[in-house]
């Protein structure tokens, strides 16, 4: 029989712009995104997902990134 193969857990954090002028910057978001990897040293990102809201005020954008910590 085949051994399982190994498994961990995955962690994530989302993140958005913030309500109000400048919610449509996908650059601004991609800049909060990478300060906030950098505080978590070592981290190692295994996804990153993008997304947008189109709300009353125009396009929310936020996103998840998905990671785990070195063992």
């Amino acid at each position: 029989m085949p051994s399982e193969p190994p498994s961990w857990t995955i962690k994530h954090f989302s993140q958005a712009n913030p309500v109000g002028p400048g919610q449509d910057s996908v650059p601004a978001l991609l800049r909060r995104i990478a300060d906030n990897i950098e505080q978590r040293p070592g981290i190692e990102v295994q996804d990153v997902v993008v997304q947008n809201e189109i709300t009353a005020d125009g396009d929310w954008w936020s996103a998840t990134v998905y990671f785990h910590e070195p063992q």
